[in-house]
C-alpha cells in the first residue's frame, strides 16, 4: 500500500523518539492527524517551548526557566548535601519520593569509553568546582546500578574522597541494570534512606 508522503515523514520522525517503534509511530501520526487544530497547536507550542523556554541550571544542570533551577534557589534545601545523578529524569524520580532535601548535580551521562563518553564529556569538572565554593559535607552517588554507573561512581569516589567529603551511594533497592527513571517511588525512597558509604 502506498502511504502519503507527509504521513510517511511523520511516522519516520516519531519513530526516532526513544521507545517508539514504527507501529506506535504510525498510531501516533494518525492520532495527530485526527486531532482538532487547537489541540494540535497546543501540542506543537508545548514542544517548541521545551527548546526555547527551558535551559540547564548554571549550578547543577537540572532543567530551569532561569539561570538557576527552583531546587538551587530554594532556601529550604540542605546545601551541605549534593546528590549526583546521570540525567534530569533521575532528579524528577528522586523528587517524587519526598525523601531527599539536598541539592543535585546532573552529570549528563555516565562514563562509557566504548561510546566515546570520557570524564571530559560529563559535568565532572563543574562538580569539583562546586566543592571550592560551596560547603559540601556529603556527596550521594545515585547513578544507575549498571556497569557504566558503577564505573562512574567509583571514578567519582576516587576524586572526591581526598577532599575530606563523605561519599555515599544509594542502597541496593534498585534492580541491577535498571533505570532510576522507571523505578517506583517507594523503591527509590527506601534506597535514598539506606544509602551506603563507598
Amino acid at each position: 500500500m502506498q502511504i502519503a508522503e507527509p504521513l510517511l515523514v511523520a511516522i519516520e520522525e516519531l519513530s526516532k523518539l526513544p521507545g517508539i517503534g514504527k507501529k506506535t509511530a504510525q498510531r501516533l501520526a494518525i492520532f495527530l492527524l485526527k486531532m482538532d487544530d487547537d489541540r494540535l497547536d497546543n501540542l506543537l507550542n508545548s514542544l517548541k517551548d521545551l527548546k526555547t523556554k527551558l535551559f540547564f541550571c548554571s549550578r547543577c544542570f537540572n532543567l530551569s526557566e532561569e539561570k538557576y533551577c527552583e531546587i538551587c534557589k530554594s532556601v529550604k534545601r540542605d546545601t551541605s548535601i549534593i546528590c549526583v545523578v546521570e540525567e534530569v529524569s533521575d532528579v524528577i524520580a528522586i523528587e517524587k519520593t519526598h525523601e531527599f532535601d539536598g541539592l543535585y548535580h546532573v552529570l549528563g551521562g555516565v562514563l562509557s569509553p566504548l561510546s566515546g563518553i570520557t570524564p571530559d564529556s560529563l559535568k565532572i569538572k563543574e562538580l569539583l568546582k562546586r566543592f571550592e565554593t560551596e560547603n559540601i559535607e556529603e556527596v550521594i552517588l545515585a547513578l544507575n546500578p549498571d556497569t557504566e554507573g558503577e564505573a562512574t561512581s567509583l571514578y567519582l569516589a576516587k576524586l572526591i574522597k581526598p577532599l575530606s567529603i563523605k561519599v555515599t551511594r544509594i542502597a541496593r533497592g534498585l534492580p541491577i541494570g535498571g533505570d532510576l527513571e522507571f523505578a517506583d517511588e517507594a523503591t527509590i525512597g527506601r534506597a535514598m534512606i539506606n544509602r551506603l558509604s563507598i
